[in-house]
């Protein structure tokens, strides 16, 4: 299983801290089961968040390697470079 990213970390984090707020305030409970009850739902409701953001392809675009240049290809290249002799 692929580790969670900072971005899943983080909305389902927020998701459970709002969700839980808005859950205790909307319902009036004062017991301590329908607390636990409104804890586990926000915790289910984060994580269905946190797995549900889209994860990145990779981590960096692949580039390119240069090629290889031939001994050959090197040898002609210092031969073009040089200044003709002098007369």
């Amino acid at each position: 299983m692929p580790r969670p990213t900072t971005a899943q970390i983080a909305y389902g984090s927020v998701t459970v801290v709002f969700s839980t707020l808005a859950m205790l305030l909307l319902s009036r409970t004062t017991s301590g089961i329908g607390v636990a009850v409104i804890a586990m739902a926000a915790l289910g409701l984060g994580l269905l968040v946190a797995m549900t953001v889209p994860a990145p392809a990779s981590a960096a675009p692949a580039v390119p390697a240069a090629p290889e240049r031939v001994p050959a290809q090197r040898a002609v290249l210092a031969e073009s470079v040089r200044e003709p002799a002098g007369p």
